[in-house]
């Protein structure tokens, strides 16, 4: 389904589509499942599925809600690694604020009433004095001494 939106109503599959297609499998760990039923796919692998499906249309931008969803920390790893590899804007709605911050060039708090707090460079947004507001908890935020990206602990 994923390459739809270049093929004609009538037309039928390409070298090029079969290519695009193979490739978003395999940036996804999911070529050994393209056999495989939709409804015998766990919930972790539908996830990973709609990723290369996503992938397999060669998009400029991409737009994604919770894309770490049902996934384990390898595969939710692994997912934000290949959109931050990818070269292609990605928009996501993330709720691990750590996966945020080690993942993304730009951030977005919004609080529950829609109303925008702040925006910019995780680094510059992410602090203590923000997270209270919009979070309703505390966090320390801190340098990770192995891989000096920023961490938040957060203290409930």
């Amino acid at each position: 389904m994923g390459r739809t939106a270049h093929r004609g109503a009538w037309e039928g599959w390409r070298e090029a589509d079969f290519a695009a297609v193979s490739h978003a499998l395999a940036r996804t760990g999911m070529e050994d499942r393209a056999d495989q039923l939709w409804s015998t796919l766990s919930g972790g692998e539908k996830q990973r599925i709609q990723i290369a499906r996503a992938l397999a249309q060669e998009p400029s931008e991409l737009l994604l809600d919770e894309p770490t969803n049902h996934l384990d920390i390898r595969h939710q790893l692994d997912l934000l690694k290949l959109l931050r590899g990818l070269g292609t804007s990605c928009i996501a709605a993330l709720h691990d604020l750590n996966h945020a911050v080690a993942f993304c060039d730009g951030v977005v708090e919004i609080v529950k009433d829609g109303r925008l707090v702040a925006q910019g460079r995780p680094e510059e947004i992410m602090t203590a004095a923000l997270i209270r507001p919009v979070f309703g908890g505390s966090a320390c935020v801190c340098e990770d001494p192995k891989s000096g990206r920023l961490r938040l602990d957060f203290i409930w």
